[in-house]
Order: structure tokens, then sequence, then C-alpha cells
């Protein structure tokens, strides 16, 4: 009896520990004067990173980027050495973060925050990012521009988002790795401490709902668009303007992102032969993803024009940003395709398949971008909207794509231009009549 007593406490204290064990902290002090005991603050740019070993850390060593400075040193808030300063220039990605052996998070997920006091010293010409990644070649992030800089110079803030800012649907958060990164864009100097994850914490701060991101009308509000996006947007105005009081057609517009943008601006004597016939009109904008797209629709670039025909190819910035699922921008182009018809009901829309990026087929984001692709043609119906792919004429047999046409595996040169002239211009003319 006494041995089945013993046994029986035996099984029953082991069963508490475990309970014990499998119940989360009400807080995980990430870094919280020092970081998480296992863990690591690592910092560089995009291709080269360091961990911080003692109290000052300096990157200056990317081939890629020579010029490129990333700078973390520990500092005060509280007490001695209990925050980090985070600077950097010449950098267009630069990043400070907690990098751990695997956490479990999904406790966390349901009411949880993560929550950091933050200083920002100089910020005129930079943004943030907030990150926490998700598994394997998944992570989430929220942007700080116009506010952080609004923040400057203003002393310690203390910041909250839910959890969910940086969950998906499908994500699998029982691993996580990085649980906390903040990435600079641009050029800044700021000061973060006390980073914690709090399973019922009070969001100050909120966050785009990823779900209806790429059909939410928004400026491009990045760190290295605020200088020239709504200048050109009011060019663009005033150039529809000036051709409506000439009484100067505009045949042909072309709407979309930097693809379309670098017609105009670095291969401006190819856009005059090919497209200069028909007067068209160049709508690209860098950087831009669906929800761009829309906000300009809807505040005037395409009024006082009657083209017979609007080309558009938009979405691989969104992709490349946030990793949209498939058919949330789909969604997106949908939306911008209703807004082009509201605005020229009797233009015909020509929808291009988003072009291939990366060098190899199974690259993630142009898988992502071909799922796109075979859901666009649903969105023709062979009356006001035509749907064209050309994605075979910049590739090699096997897939590849080459940088003698894309030579950032992105953006095409003179010579993808010329390819996306050939292959569309037998679709436009028959829609041009």
């Amino acid at each position: 009896m006494k041995l089945r007593h013993s046994a029986t406490l035996l099984l029953s204290t082991l069963a508490a520990a475990a309970a014990t064990a499998a119940t989360p902290a009400p807080t995980l002090p990430l870094y919280v004067g020092q970081a998480l005991p296992g863990a690591s603050v690592k910092f560089g740019d995009f291709d080269v990173q360091h961990t911080l070993e003692g109290d000052t850390g300096r990157m200056n060593d990317d081939a890629k980027q020579p010029n490129a400075l990333v700078d973390v040193h520990r500092t005060n808030k509280d007490g001695t050495g209990d925050a980090l300063g985070f600077s950097w220039k010449n950098a267009w990605f630069s990043t400070v973060r907690v990098e751990s052996a695997p956490l479990d998070l999904r406790p966390y997920l349901a009411k949880g925050t993560v929550s950091f006091d933050l200083k920002v010293n100089e910020l005129a010409k930079g943004g943030l990012n907030y990150r926490i990644d998700c598994g394997q070649g998944c992570e989430r992030k929220v942007t700080d521009v116009i506010p952080a800089r609004a923040a400057q110079g203003k002393g310690w803030r203390h910041l909250s988002y839910a959890l969910s800012c940086f969950h998906h649907q499908g994500d699998d958060f029982s691993a996580v790795t990085k649980p906390f990164a903040l990435d600079g864009t641009g050029e800044g100097d700021v000061e973060i401490a006390n980073i914690r994850i709090e399973q019922n914490g009070k969001p100050t701060e909120t966050c785009p709902d990823y779900r209806t991101a790429s059909v939410t009308p928004s400026p491009l509000n990045e760190s290295w668009s605020l200088d020239w996006w709504m200048p050109r947007h009011e060019e663009k105005l005033a150039e529809i303007a000036r051709r409506k009081a000439a009484g100067e057609p505009t045949e042909l517009v072309f709407i979309g992102d930097s693809i379309t943008h670098n017609w105009e601006q670095h291969n401006k004597p190819l856009w005059d032969e090919f497209w200069g016939k028909y007067h068209a009109l160049n709508l690209g904008y860098g950087g831009d993803r669906t929800e761009n797209v829309l906000w300009r629709l809807q505040h005037g670039e395409i009024d006082g024009i009657a083209p017979k025909v609007a080309v558009m190819m938009i979405g691989t910035n969104n992709t490349g940003f946030r990793m949209e699922e498939p058919k949330l921008l789909y969604a997106g182009i949908k939306r911008d395709i209703q807004e082009i018809q509201k605005h020229l009901p009797r233009t015909k829309i020509l929808l291009l398949a988003i072009f291939p990026r990366a060098e190899k087929a199974d690259d993630a984001q142009r898988m992502n971008n071909e799922k796109v692709n075979a859901l666009l043609p649903k969105l023709a119906d062979g009356k006001r909207v035509f749907f064209l792919n050309i994605n075979k004429a910049f590739l090699a047999p096997d897939g590849t794509l080459s940088k003698d046409i894309m030579p950032d595996l992105l953006h095409p040169n003179g010579e993808g231009y010329k390819i996306w002239q050939r292959e569309m211009q037998p679709t436009l003319d028959k829609l041009m009549h």
C-alpha cells in the first residue's frame, strides 16, 4: 500500500510539474536590461549581421554596400546599460533583433501584446518596422514612419501592439527564434528598452488588418517615398489638366508600380518610341501596392482623360512587402479594376500577369506571384477586361530569369522593356481599334 501510495504521489507530482512547465509566464522579457536568458542581440544590414558582444558593436563590412553603417550600443533608460541604442545610414535595410532558442508563442496570441519603450533621436530621413518572425521563411511586421518621425526629440514613449498584428491565419508560432526585431529604413538614430511579450496586455497602438490591407486605399507612406510620392501624384494631376486644356488626347495609360514607373524614369527614349504616338500617360509609382494604386485612382489620376486602353500590372510589392496571400492580393487587383471601370467606363483594360522575379522558378516570392497569376484570368470578360501573360518571354526554358533582362531580378532593363513591347503590341493593336 505504501509503495502504491508513493507511486501515486510521484505521478501527481510529475503531472503538476508538467502542468506548471506548460503554463506560459504572464510576461516574457525579451530584452529587459539584458536579453532573455540564452538569447542574443543581433544587428546589421540585409546581408551582414553580427552578434553584440560587450557594450558596443558596429557593422561596416558589407561588400555589397561598402558605405553601409549600423551601430548598436548599450545606453541608459531606467538604469545603467538597460537599453539599446541603434543608429544606421547608407543601408536600405538595417536591423537589431533578439534571437533565442525556439519559443512557443501560441499561448500569447489570443490576448497578448508585444510592448517596448522607444526614444527617437533622429528619423527625419528614416522609418521603422517592428517585426516578429513566425517560422522558416515567415515574418510579419508593422510599419511606423510618420508617427515615429513625429516623436523625434520627444523622449521615451511606451508602445504596445496586439500580437495579432503579427499573426496571420495559418502561421505557426510554436517555435519562434526571432521573437522581436526593430528594422530601420533610410537613416536614423533610436533607442529601445523593456521589450516584453505580455499574455494579457493592453494595446496602445493600432495596426492595419492584413485581411483588408490590399483593398484599403492608402498613400505610400514609406521613409523612402515621402519626398517624391505625393509630388508625383500632384504632377500627374497637373499634366492631365494641361492635356485637357490643350485638347491633347490620352489614348493609352499605364498603371502600376516601379516596373511601369521605370519606363519613364530610366527608359524615356523607349517610352517615347513605343508609346509616344498614343500620347501615353505613365501612372507607375515605385513601391506601390494595390492599395496605393486604389488611393491614386480615387484621387483624380484617371479623371479628365478618356483612353482607349488602360494597361495595368500591379501586385509584386504586395508579395515583396508582406508576402500577401494570393487570394488577398487577387482581391486588391480586382478592386483596382473595379475603380478603373468606375472612372473610365468606355476604356478597355489590359491586365498583365505579374512579371517573374528572382532567378529560379522555385523562389517563394515568384511562386506566390504565379499563384496570383493563375487567378487573374477570372477577372477578364473579353469585352472590357482582357488578360495577357507574357512571362515566358522573359524566361529561359528551365524558368530561369536572366540578369541580362532584369539586372536585379525584378526590374527590366532596356532589353526587358523591348520584350514587353514586342509581346504586348499585337494584343494592344487589337484593343486600340
